[in-house]
């Protein structure tokens, strides 16, 4: 235990993969803004709408109107200062505070790439990513170190690792392994694509699509641990990466994980990297290559740290399986599938109706949905549970507050998994205006008819 806690804790390394990990990373987020911004997704998605759909204990945080333009400035802002190591500290927490902000407006947008970013943002704030490489280490360089203990940069590759090695468990089901679902819904569609297309509509590609996906993930971690599998094991991670960006819309994801996976590498590969961009903007790299070893004190304040650090860690390999409290098939409740590296999974297309009744008087009517929903989340809210119970509650109160007395919400919906015909999904006698959102099993979900065996 002490022989692997001195290597791959306490042990002192090179701070270049970090400091390119940190320009990498900075980058992309700058990228990943302007992108968002130039699409008009701001506006579509957090302007226009009418009603933003909120994660459990986070109703509070809400878009600002045009003052949401002011976020993304924020988050813009602070990716260029943590790319260039510059007043990185209040830089890094600045990034994770608004960024997380803008992941949290609406429940509509979740992706796990978004999460994935939270994360690795929070992480960032107790690593010293600054002390190499960066203005805050030419503008002080007592402050400048080229070597850092091991855990910094360790933890980085573990969150990598956790990731990839847990969206590869989610995928041991039946229905990715033995039906080819959802890839055999989705690839015959991209039929087109250059090189892919023609082997995209037989059944044999779509099975092996699923299993390579299946085993790239299980795999890819050990693969880039071990040196000489590392070069090899890298193509892969740009193939597959590359391909899943030809054949899915799921924006700079792709890219983040390409560029992410470079920290596996060797520091000589990282020193090579930082020489390029030492020449290409006509830095003294030298400067910074000063042999100090920074050394963390044995206090309380980095115990602290390293305890936090190890809670974090705890969380997010227990984070995953807390499905296994709720009953019935992930899948169908969703009840622990966000926030567990569950990519790509499932096909789900759903109908939802409601009805509003006045108790006291009996009179009835239906909603129409696009009076309150964008098509987008209309489209989101009719297949997960916790969409459609915000909604009713909703619905409640518009109502009540528009003249109608004692108002009951009830839905009519119905949902198709995975290719399966779609059956009744919630259960139409419930009041939903009656149900409150919590942690607790959502009894008035229709329990599923079908089997889905694996994790």
């Amino acid at each position: 235990m002490n022989r692997f806690i001195s290597k791959h804790i306490t042990a002192p390394i090179e701070a270049a993969p970090l400091a390119v990990f940190r320009i990498l990373f900075g980058v992309m987020m700058l990228l990943s803004i302007v992108r968002f911004w130039s699409y008009g997704w701001i506006e579509k998605l957090y302007i226009q709408p009418k009603l933003f759909f909120s994660y459990y204990g986070f109703e509070w945080v809400k878009p600002l109107g045009a003052y949401t333009y002011l976020i993304f400035i924020i988050c813009g802002l602070s990716a260029i200062f943590v790319a260039l190591g510059y007043r990185y500290r209040m830089a890094i927490i600045m990034f994770f505070l608004s960024f997380t902000y803008i992941e949290l407006m609406d429940k509509t947008t979740y992706l796990n790439h978004y999460y994935f970013i939270s994360l690795v943002g929070f992480l960032m704030i107790f690593l010293p990513a600054n002390a190499y490489f960066s203005l805050d280490a030419k503008l002080n360089p007592k402050k400048a170190f080229q070597k850092i203990p091991a855990w910094t940069v360790n933890g980085i590759k573990l969150m990598l690792g956790i990731v990839y090695f847990y969206a590869g468990l989610a995928k041991l089901n039946s229905d990715w392994l033995f039906k080819a679902m959802p890839l055999k819904i989705w690839l015959p569609s991209k039929f087109d694509t250059p090189l892919l297309g023609q082997f995209l509509h037989e059944e044999w590609g779509q099975y092996a699509f699923s299993w390579f996906g299946a085993g790239y993930d299980l795999a890819i971690p050990f693969l880039l641990l071990y040196k000489k599998t590392r070069p090899f094991a890298f193509l892969m991670v740009v193939v597959f990466h590359v391909t899943t960006r030809v054949l899915f819309p799921i924006g700079m994801f792709p890219y983040v994980m390409i560029v992410s996976t470079l920290i596996f590498f060797d520091s000589s590969f990282h020193h090579k990297l930082l020489s390029y961009v030492s020449g290409l903007f006509r830095i003294h790299k030298n400067r910074f290559d000063n042999g100090q070893v920074l050394v963390f004190a044995s206090n309380v304040k980095t115990n602290s740290k390293l305890v936090l650090m190890a809670a974090f860690f705890v969380v997010q390999l227990l984070m995953p399986w807390r499905y296994l409290a709720y009953p019935g098939e992930l899948f169908w409740t969703e009840e622990g599938y966000r926030f567990s590296w569950r990519v790509m999974l499932m096909e789900k297309s759903g109908y939802a109706q409601f009805k509003v009744v006045s108790k006291d008087s009996g009179r009835w009517f239906y909603v129409d949905n696009s009076d309150f929903l964008t098509p987008f989340q209309e489209k989101q809210m009719s297949f997960q549970p916790d969409f459609i119970l915000e909604y009713a509650r909703y619905l409640k109160r518009h109502f009540e507050k528009d003249g109608h007395k004692n108002v009951q919400i009830f839905v009519d919906c119905r949902v198709a998994l995975n290719g399966r015909l779609s059956t009744t999904y919630i259960d139409p006698k419930v009041d939903l205006a009656q149900e409150r959102e919590s942690f607790e099993h959502k009894s008035w979900i229709i329990p599923f008819t079908d089997e889905i065996k694996g994790i």
